[in-house]
């Protein structure tokens, strides 16, 4: 099943956002992509269920 995609803005420091970009074009990823790990390992740590229909942090317990 297709999921639907959001957007998020970030405001960067523009020579972190270059820093970012070229260390992700060297190792062949796009920064989307390690952002999105970025999110999933952090919601993940915190125990925070992602999956759909499971939008339950740690203090919904």
């Amino acid at each position: 099943m297709e999921q639907k995609t959001a957007r998020l803005t970030v405001l960067i420091d523009p020579d972190k956002k270059k820093a970012f970009e070229t260390l992700c074009a060297q190792q062949d990823v796009t920064p989307s992509q390690v952002v999105r790990r970025l999110i999933r390992d952090y919601l993940a740590a915190h125990g925070v269920d992602f999956s759909p229909g499971g939008a339950k942090g740690p203090e919904a317990g």
